[in-house]
């Protein structure tokens, strides 16, 4: 897919912030990028001087396979779960130390990936290798690193053994990750396809076999997430709640009101024309997977629950978690922000210097909230179907916080209208949203977001007290769903449908993997 101006990646919000700056060697993006200054990731518990977590030293995680098997997409994953844990991450991929070395628009020499390549070709390969390796020590040595994951083939045991030794003089320890598929027609079909980055080809995944388990925790912590994981296409979607009878009580717990009802409704039909345009569309793609089915999430809160009623009513699964129940305002439910500031000043203070990690009284902060939901983001990755979430707005922003790798002082400031769905799409190298416009709603039920989230997030539908912000300005050039983020809706079906990241590899991709060794076999890539 070719990105025009009305598409945006990862690369074009991020870039702009000054916690940001340019390192991939070809594509940036929240993965590929490390903020300029390492505050608390989303999900860290403690920091520690050294900036090395677990007590875990520094470990290089080396994929092993043949192309078209999942290595990046796996790579990537780690690189988003550990960065999440406050791991500083990042992902070596060696094809784009190529592609920077050749140059765009260049190829390499023909005989390249061949045993018997001219020595042009040889020295071409090793001072790519020797790139990327000198980046991946200047990594742990001068950037504090603790995770470098090396994405090649390294198809040979002898290779990897020397890979292992060589990290081994640099105190690295060493953990190999192989991915294997063993059905000729999913591999043809991957090999052939021009969307590299879509893992929907893909059979690893059903079996994990660990081999010399002697290392610590945060290795063990990495197979436990491998566990986890799978590589299969499949699309994620996240949906406000409808409002409630009771939209200003946190304990009332109250279920939905008329409009509430009536949310549901045109959510769940909007969802399904949604996806019935969808499989229309791949209807006419013979290599396409089937469609997979939908399955709900929602807590255990009476307006999440009744807002898929519509859907269940038709014979969806609807499961209820008890970790993706809202933010807890603690003692500033039903206050005002001009009330909070009058009773509790000094906490506003904290708040507007940290509202990701700072609680009012008896509250939960962002960080909180983040923790509580490490059970639903494994069981997010290990979902195969469909998957609609429920939710209230502090619950979506921090699970599309984690999807779409954000930071966490980003986090507090996303926006989840109620007129729109968020279609989540996993990709190679970042994932893709997109949003599906509910048309025919009243206004009232859709009002903006608190500006800067200088409270406790108000429940949903309600507006802020202090329009314009009130507690401060507004954040700038951070990665929302706000209609000031410049994207510019192209006309899909008749629903309004938003790219707002994205990268799709084309064919070339398929020779990324292969600068792993000078003696890996030539691949044949078409017929």
């Amino acid at each position: 897919m070719e990105l025009t101006g009305n598409e945006w990646r990862t690369a074009d919000l991020a870039a702009n912030s000054p916690r940001f700056r340019r390192k991939s060697s070809t594509f940036v993006d929240a993965i590929h990028d490390l903020p300029e200054r390492m505050d608390m990731a989303p999900a860290q518990l403690y920091s520690t001087e050294s900036g090395r977590l677990f007590h875990a030293g520094r470990i290089a995680i080396v994929t092993v396979g043949l192309p078209a098997r999942g290595k990046t997409h796996m790579a990537v994953a780690i690189t988003r779960y550990l960065r999440w844990l406050g791991v500083k991450t990042r992902a070596f991929h060696l094809g784009d130390y190529r592609r920077a070395t050749v140059g765009p628009g260049q190829d390499v020499p023909d005989d390249y990936f061949f045993v018997n390549a001219s020595l042009t070709s040889v020295i071409l390969r090793q001072k790519i290798l020797k790139k990327c390796r000198e980046d991946i020590y200047s990594f742990f040595d001068n950037e504090k690193g603790q995770v470098a994951i090396y994405d090649a083939v390294n198809p040979l045991a002898a290779g990897r053994r020397s890979l292992a030794k060589e990290f081994a003089k640099h105190d690295v320890q060493t953990l190999f990750i192989e991915s294997l598929c063993d059905d000729e027609k999913i591999i043809e079909e991957n090999v052939r396809s021009v969307k590299i980055s879509s893992p929907d080809m893909i059979n690893a995944g059903e079996r994990l076999m660990i081999n010399n388990c002697s290392f610590g925790y945060l290795s063990h912590r990495i197979v436990f997430y491998l566990l986890n994981l799978h590589i299969k296409s499949r699309q994620t979607y996240f949906a406000r709640a409808g409002t409630s009878s009771e939209e200003d009580s946190y304990k009332a717990d109250a279920p939905l009101g008329t409009q509430g009802v009536e949310y549901a409704r045109k959510m769940g039909e909007t969802l399904l024309a949604h996806r019935a345009e969808e499989r229309k569309a791949l209807a006419s793609v013979p290599t396409a997977s089937p469609p997979k089915p939908l399955t709900i999430w929602t807590s255990t809160r009476k307006r999440t629950v009744t807002t898929a009623t519509y859907l269940q009513a038709l014979g969806y699964t609807v499961r209820q978690r008890l970790q993706m129940s809202q933010i807890h305002p603690g003692v500033c439910e039903k206050m005002s922000e001009s009330a909070i500031r009058r009773e509790f000043p000094d906490e506003v203070t904290k708040h507007e210097q940290d509202p990701y990690h700072h609680r009012y009284p008896r509250a939960e902060s962002y960080h909180d909230l983040a923790v509580r939901l490490e059970p639903i983001i494994l069981e997010l990755e290990r979902e195969q179907n469909d998957l609609l979430i429920i939710a209230h707005e502090s619950v979506l922003r921090v699970l599309y916080g984690y999807l779409m790798a954000c930071n966490a002082a980003d986090i507090p400031t996303l926006e989840f209208l109620r007129n729109e769905i968020i279609e989540i799409i996993p990709a190679s190298y970042n994932n893709v949203a997109k949003r599906i416009h509910i048309p025919d709603l009243p206004d009232e039920l859709n009002p903006d977001s608190p500006e800067n989230i200088k409270i406790p997030v108000p429940p949903s539908g309600q507006l802020s007290p202090l329009p314009g912000g009130g507690l401060g300005e507004p954040l700038t050039a951070v990665p929302t769903l706000s209609e000031d983020a410049g994207l510019t809706p192209p006309a899909v079906s008749g629903a309004e449908t938003r790219v707002e990241v994205g990268r799709d590899q084309v064919s070339e991709a398929v020779r990324t993997d292969m600068d792993g060794t000078v003696e890996l076999e030539k691949v044949q890539l078409s017929d």
